[in-house]
């Protein structure tokens, strides 16, 4: 498949697309704040992905480096947006997916809903900190923000999430399921 798409073949690109689609949409969402937006970010990434496929030096996963290219895609678009970071600047409507439970019975596609509600800044340092591994040496120089910021943010990302879930009801952490 990946040697047709080397070659511009638009069937094995609609294949590759079809196949690993799903979950690069789920690394977008981690980033964007609604569904629209992932889906923007998913396109970019592809368009980016076979615009650079002859780039892949077959070193690693390739799917690992489309991830790559699905993270700095999100970060390119934070960076244009720059916003302002606002403890108060909840989003109230985001879509989540995953499945599975933590400790406090909570499934994954609900702590990402919550992820979502945080700002911008906040959840694009808890992402690339928490789920891609980067340092905040990395994050600063990405997000164009110094070492101490992107520390700051995770902090109060973390606090922020940690608030969230301590104020969940039963039975609103029932709805959450529904």
């Amino acid at each position: 498949m990946w040697e047709g798409c080397l070659k511009n073949d638009r069937k094995q690109q609609e294949l590759l697309y079809k196949t690993l689609a799903p979950r690069m949409l789920a690394i977008c969402m981690r980033y964007a704040h609604d569904k629209d937006e992932a889906q923007d970010i998913l396109q970019e990434g592809f368009i980016k992905m076979f615009n650079n496929a002859h780039k892949y030096r077959g070193e690693g996963n390739l799917e690992g480096w489309i991830r790559r290219i699905m993270v700095h895609c999100a970060i390119s678009r934070y960076r244009k947006q720059k916003p302002m970071v606002l403890v108060d600047d909840f989003a109230e409507d985001n879509d989540a997916f995953g499945n599975g439970y933590n400790a406090h019975g909570l499934e994954v596609k609900d702590l990402l809903k919550m992820i979502q509600k945080l700002p911008q800044t906040y959840r694009s340092v808890f992402n690339l900190y928490a789920i891609e591994g980067y340092s905040h040496q990395e994050i600063g120089n990405k997000l164009g923000i110094t070492e101490l910021l992107s520390r700051t943010n995770l902090c109060r990302a973390r606090a922020i999430l940690k608030d969230m879930v301590n104020k969940l009801t039963a039975s609103e952490m029932h709805c959450l399921a529904c």
